[in-house]
Parts: structure tokens; sequence; C-alpha cells
């Protein structure tokens, strides 16, 4: 309680969450946001506790303003990344400059400034298709897209400051997390956008790929819990409900609490190349379980129901342009 703690990519949805769970809890809050002319703050202009809280414009790719940020902070919510998997297909050099490069640019300056905690953000699809489910920690690490080769890379690159400099470092794992302020890019915003906007066909790719989906109040809880264990500095913790779902199945369970009758129809151009696509993905939570007590509050249903009813405030949805694939 009362320690300052600095979240990289707080203006974007987990990081906006994460923002209003920390000042809730008591910290003191710097939220950084990707700095542009324009000064906007993304989705830190729309938390309940903008006044709580003290908002940075600079960007991780720069090691000396990392260096400048991290000064008399006691904690490191790493969350800055590019997240998109089809845009890092033309773009794999930005995912490594971001990625990567953020991340040792973080780490360096957490350990020159003296910094308790960092938790780094990591994400389940390092592990590529499921080779034995449920995916556990241990399971093997498989690039599947430049995305998830950036972040495997930055998973080692953080690892590599606690083990060779002893940075009291945890990388967190979560597996997929929806809920309100999710980019359109995601399969669960695109599909209630587009019902919400009125289409009666709705353009998706591949929906037979299984997944452990997490509303995004349960993820943060993860986070926090993990930056309250000792026991889990140096180590690597996934975050999930232990719950596997199809994509097929979720887009149903949406038009049924949506009471829609659309219909789902293939768009190629969604569609990841063949070895690209992560067709399971399923959580072993045990260790966070055990290590820290944590257990998902929200089921795929209820967090659901909260999802849709924040899309269908009209001043949310018009922050969304449905009719446009994005990327």
């Amino acid at each position: 309680m009362n320690k300052k703690v600095l979240i990289t990519g707080a203006d974007g949805f987990i990081g906006s969450h994460l923002t209003e769970l920390l000042v809730r809890e008591g910290y003191q809050v710097k939220a950084l946001s990707q700095y542009n002319s324009f000064n906007n703050w993304g989705w830190l202009e729309d938390v309940n506790c903008i006044k709580e809280i003290e908002v940075l414009s600079g960007d991780v790719r720069d090691p000396h303003y990392c260096k400048h940020i991290t000064k008399d902070v006691d904690i490191v919510f790493h969350l800055a990344a590019l997240i998109a998997i089809p845009y890092s297909y033309v773009a794999p050099d930005s995912y490594v400059d971001t990625n990567v490069k953020g991340t040792l640019n973080i780490c360096q300056a957490a350990l020159e400034n003296g910094v308790e905690r960092v938790i780094h953000t990591s994400t389940s699809e390092v592990y590529g298709t499921a080779l034995y489910v449920p995916i556990d920690e241990k399971h093997p690490l498989q690039a599947q897209s430049p995305y998830s080769a950036s972040k495997i890379g930055a998973d080692a690159m953080a690892m590599s400051f606690y083990n060779a400099f002893h940075l009291p470092l945890t990388i967190a794992r979560p597996f997929n997390t929806y809920g309100p302020r999710q980019s359109a890019r995601a399969v669960i915003p695109t599909i209630i956008g587009q019902i919400a906007s009125g289409k009666k066909e709705i353009k998706l790719g591949d929906v037979t790929p299984t997944r452990d989906f997490n509303y995004v109040a349960d993820t943060c809880r993860g986070f926090l819990e993990l930056a309250r264990s000792e026991k889990v500095i140096g180590e690597t913790v996934n975050i999930g409900s232990n719950f596997e779902i199809s994509v097929g199945d979720t887009l149903n369970l949406i038009r049924e609490l949506m009471g829609s009758d659309v219909e789902f129809i293939t768009d190629e151009q969604r569609l990841r190349p063949e070895k690209s696509e992560v067709f399971r993905l399923w959580c072993d939570n045990a260790k966070i379980r055990s290590l820290t007590g944590f257990e998902p509050e929200y089921n795929i249903r209820d967090g659901l129901k909260a999802t849709i009813e924040w899309f269908l405030r009209p001043e949310n949805l018009a922050k969304y342009k449905t009719d446009l694939y994005n990327v």
C-alpha cells in the first residue's frame, strides 16, 4: 500500500483497467501513454481515476526516457507492447523494437534505479498450438507469428535480467483477455461491435480454434497477486481460467446473449497463414493458484454479459469502426 507504481502501456486495454484497480488498492500510479502529438491518452481518457494518477507521455523504445520514468518507483508493471498478430506479418521490425528492445530498456532502467519489483507481461501466444493440455509453464515455446516471436524474445530478455543481475522480476503470462475497451482487432469485440451496429452478416476468420478466455478484471487481479507475492520472483506464471471453449461456441453464446439471429461468414483476409494459426490454447493455472491463492471470479457467460453491456452504450460503441477490419 502507498507504493509508487509505474504502468507502461497504461493507455491500452488491460493497462487502463489495471490502472483503475491499483488506484482502488491505494497505490500511487504513474501511467505511461505512448507519446503522440494529439496529446491523446488512449483508454486512460475513459478511466474513472484520471485525476488521481500521473499520466506520462513517452515511448519505451527510448532507453533514456525509460531511465527517467523509473526513478523513485517501487513496482513496474510492464505492459507496453505491439500486440496485433496480423500487423506483425507486415511490420515485424516494429515488434522487435517495441517488444524486445522496449523490454530491454525497461529492465535496464529498473535495475539501475533500484526498482523493487518488475512484472513483465507475456502472452499465451508464445506457446503456439498446444502440444498437450492444459498448458502449464513448462510447455515448449513456438514462434508461429512475428508477434509471438517478439514476445518470446522479450520474455527471454526479461528473465536474463533476473538470472544475470538479480532483478526481482516475474513474467506474467495471461491467456486471452477480453472485456470493455478491448481492441476491435480481437474476436470478441469484433462480433459484439458488429451485432450492436445492426449487421446481419458477421465477417470472421477461422472459428474452430479454442481459447481460454479471461475477463479483464480477473487478469488484472492476477497481475496484482503476482506483484504482492515474494514466491513468484524469478518465475513465469500463467494467468487463466483453466476453461477451454472454441471461438465458434463463444460467438454463438454472444449471439444468444444479444438475442441476435446474425449469420457468420468467413472473410478470407481474416484467416492466418496455415502454420501461423494457433489452434488450441487452454491454461493450466495451478501455479498461480498454489503460489498466490488466485482464483478467477468471472465465468465466460458473466464476463460476456458485462462486456456486451459496455459495448451497447452508444458513447462506447461510437469509438469503434465496426465497418472496417482492424489489423
